[in-house]
């Protein structure tokens, strides 16, 4: 589980395609937010949402399996109880990290994507962190 500033300063840094999982065609949505401001950063968003065709202008595709490009960062807006198959797809995939947005606390799923490998963040937003340790 990567906590400190360093490790998540590196890994914001070295990722460059983030899906975003659970991603609102609301604007006033804090999924639609957080991935204006990825996208508006630099990083190539993919909308995660199977009620949505089209979002900001990108495909928006139903799961994660059906992503074509190679994923660095699976940005995960769900319940806590709905990111085991997330974890389960993002390992499926070859994502190479996990992040649990703030307030997205699941233990067992974040050990489960460790254990395969993964870089996991629990529990921080990616807005908030890239703001605070990339821009600075």
């Amino acid at each position: 589980m990567i906590e400190d500033d360093a490790g998540l300063r590196r890994l914001l840094q070295d990722t460059r395609t983030i899906a975003v999982i659970g991603m609102s065609a609301n604007p006033e949505r804090a999924s639609n937010e957080v991935a204006q401001y990825l996208r508006r950063a630099g990083y190539t968003i993919i909308p995660v949402n199977p009620a949505c065709a089209e979002i900001l202008g990108e495909k928006c595709y139903p799961s994660l399996r059906e992503v074509p490009v190679p994923i660095d960062l699976v940005d995960v807006f769900r319940k806590p109880d709905d990111v085991m198959p997330v974890v389960e797809d993002a390992i499926a995939v070859g994502a190479k990290a996990v992040w649990l947005q703030l307030g997205v606390i699941a233990t067992e799923a974040a050990a489960r994507a460790e254990a395969a490998g993964l870089a996991v963040v629990m529990d921080h937003c990616t807005k908030i962190e890239h703001r605070r340790l990339v821009l600075g």
